[in-house]
């Protein structure tokens, strides 16, 4: 019974390791960042290819996070500032914000609460969402930072390593 315990185990354990190291992969610097297609608030879907053309941060976050939350703020004044900039990575930025809620009306209450200005998905779905996995989501808040051709930039990147980040690729005149 310990052996095919044991036995188990290591299949379990090298099985999540190869499917992690897979989505690890889909999400790799330089490469095309997975579509997203889910809807917002109103039920209208926005897919992330949309917004080509565009120097573009996926957001990923839930009301229910607490650095998440507090993230937001941050964000509103990283979009105000460079909403209508020229990059070298695209014309404009964008916040397209995925959130891992389960309930749309804490969903819509938070995006209420703090004022969101930019774009909010969600197939409230928390971790079972597909996007979460296809994005291997492991913690919140989480971040990816993409070109005008939805190339990946930079990950995870929060404070003021994001708003150095983002200010890198603006064009000086």
């Amino acid at each position: 019974m310990t052996r095919l315990f044991l036995i188990s185990a290591v299949i379990i354990f090298f099985g999540n390791i190869s499917t992690g190291f897979a989505q690890t992969q889909r999400i790799a610097l330089g490469d095309k960042a997975p579509e997203i297609e889910l809807s917002d608030p109103n039920g209208r879907p926005v897919p992330l290819s949309s917004l080509k053309g565009k120097l573009v941060l996926i957001d990923f976050w839930a009301t229910w996070c607490a650095p998440c939350v507090k993230e937001q703020t941050e964000l509103a004044g990283l979009y105000k500032k460079y909403k209508r900039s020229e990059f070298t990575k695209g014309k404009g930025f964008e916040i397209y914000g995925v959130s891992l809620d389960a309930k749309k009306s804490n969903w819509e209450t938070g995006i209420h609460t703090l004022n969101v200005q930019w774009i909010q998905v969600s197939d409230l779905k928390f971790w079972q969402s597909p996007v979460a996995k296809t994005y291997n989501i492991q913690e919140l808040p989480f971040n990816v930072l993409i070109d005008e051709n939805g190339i990946i930039l930079a990950k995870n990147l929060h404070g003021a390593e994001l708003g150095k980040a983002i200010a890198g690729y603006l064009i000086r005149k």
